[in-house]
């Protein structure tokens, strides 16, 4: 299988990578060439001048979005048949009408730096963006509703996550990553005005897609949307509370940012037309201050959210080994040896090495009773003992809701109590732990509190949509990086691409 000569490697991999197989847009699409057998082009193919310094042919490598999308489908179209023959439905009567739902992901890289040599270790960063097909679906004639003949199992496996395009570039820099995702964001635009005639199981059928930008972390949220970084008073992507606020009323809230409200919004910013000074306009235009860039869906990726909110538990876990709630500010060297007691204790009950950035196998390790058992032995007051038993006991009975692929069948009852635990749980914090939530809360704990309920009403799942397969894939990209590419700079991308 894996010793054969370069040229048959070669031919088989031709069949697997996007650009094999034939198709058609009708309309055709906006701006994008109608050649179908085109491989891995340059990110930045389009753009005459360069990007600063760096040699062009080295910085971002892309499949285009439409023949990636085809290669996706054709992967697919044992499944598709197959879930045409389990509804009952003659394929030879569907050839069109088919709906292909799209989760895209986008995700920054730290340090990929080639580690030979002695030299400095050059700090190189990286951004991935890939989509996963989440759904294939159909409408019958006479039937209102379509009907779903694939669905994603594994959503956040790195199998299905596919890359679409890699760049050296770090994700903070706002010019350099929207001039590359640029033609990305317009090749997305055309696609939904049109429709893609494919071959599927021997007969021309016709697809329409509905992209769903959710595989993000809140940093690139917020870039691509044009918030404020998240730091900002606006604490949140999906509603317009401040961090005051939501540190007063931590569960009431619905989702009212959206993509079109964030350009209209940005507009105003612009050319300020009530002639405001710049806080008053700031607050009717509640931290958008640059151009949206890119459409995303306005959710909450499940990731970061367990990662931020055990971040939080970690220092709440600090705070009540020192007893703050009883003192004022203490000094940095307290603090610090609270934190050393907690490392010990974790290492020592729960096999836990401290770490310098949470991670999510951390997350998922720290958030569990046994760790709040080990951390109660070095908490003082029985009272507060069986506070933070409780927040963690509500903790638990909220993390399935956001975390499952389906919480309805998984998690019915935790559904149901959600808005309830939800409450319980804001009011411990607001009364027991008031010491760290007078007027600040953290970005991820308000979304935890405030959104998910919503967000599983009007989609069904969070953890589904969530960036995992995406950073699942990130290890695999550095793997490649490090071991499987050939050895010169311009073919490293593309070998990582395939």
């Amino acid at each position: 299988q894996i010793f054969q000569p370069l040229h048959t490697l070669r031919n088989a991999e031709k069949e697997l990578l996007p650009g094999f197989h034939q198709f058609e847009w009708q309309p055709a699409l906006k701006n994008v060439s109608s050649s179908w057998d085109v491989g891995i082009i340059d990110g930045l193919s389009g753009w005459t001048t360069f990007v600063d310094d760096v040699p062009a042919d080295t910085i971002a490598r892309r499949f285009r979005y439409d023949v990636a999308l085809v290669s996706a489908l054709k992967d697919l179209e044992e499944d598709i048949m197959e879930g045409l023959r389990e509804r009952g439905l003659d394929d030879s009567m569907c050839t069109s009408g088919f709906t292909v739902v799209v989760k895209e992901s986008c995700d920054g890289m730290g340090d990929v730096s080639e580690k030979h040599g002695t030299g400095p270790a050059v700090p190189e960063k990286a951004v991935r963006f890939s989509f996963t097909i989440m759904s294939i679906s159909i409408r019958v004639e006479g039937e209102d509703d379509g009907i779903t003949i694939f669905q994603e199992q594994k959503p956040n496996s790195e199998l299905s996550c596919r890359p679409l395009c890699l760049m050296f570039v770090d994700e903070s820099d706002h010019e350099t990553l929207t001039a590359i995702l640029g033609p990305v964001v317009a090749e997305r635009k055309a696609m939904m005005e049109s429709r893609l005639i494919i071959s599927v199981g021997g007969l021309l059928r016709s697809f329409r897609f509905f992209f769903r930008g959710t595989g993000y972390d809140e940093k690139m949220v917020r870039e691509m949307e044009g918030l404020e970084a998240s730091g900002s008073t606006y604490i949140c992507t999906l509603c317009d509370s401040t961090r005051a606020e939501a540190s007063q009323n931590m569960v009431l809230h619905s989702i009212t940012r959206s993509h079109d409200e964030n350009l209209e919004r940005y507009e105003i910013w612009r050319t300020n037309p009530f002639s405001e000074s710049a806080d008053e306009l700031r607050d009717r235009v509640k931290g958008v201050s640059a151009k949206p860039f890119m459409e995303t869906q306005p959710t909450l990726d499940a990731l970061h959210c367990d990662i931020g909110n055990a971040t939080e538990f970690y220092k709440i876990f600090q705070d009540e080994i020192g007893e703050v709630y009883q003192k004022s500010n203490p000094s940095r060297e307290e603090r610090r040896r609270w934190r050393s007691t907690l490392d010990k204790q974790l290492r020592k009950k729960m096999k836990l090495k401290p770490v310098m950035r949470m991670n999510g196998n951390y997350a998922r390790r720290l958030m569990t009773r046994e760790a709040v058992e080990a951390v109660c032995e070095l908490v003082p007051s029985e009272e507060r003992r069986e506070a933070l038993r409780r927040l963690m006991e509500l903790y638990l009975q909220m993390k399935p809701v956001w975390r499952s692929t389906c919480p309805s069948r998984d998690c019915p009852d935790q559904l149901c109590q959600y808005s309830y635990n939800s409450q319980q749980f804001a009011d411990l914090l607001s009364t027991t732990f008031k010491y760290r939530y007078d007027g600040k809360i953290t970005n991820y704990l308000h979304k935890t509190l405030a959104h998910v309920p919503e967000i599983v009403e009007r989609d069904g799942s969070i953890g589904a949509w969530a960036s995992e397969g995406n950073e699942s894939g990130n290890k695999l990209f550095r793997r490649f990086r490090k071991m499987n590419a050939r050895q010169s700079k311009t073919y490293e991308l593309e070998d990582v691409l395939k």
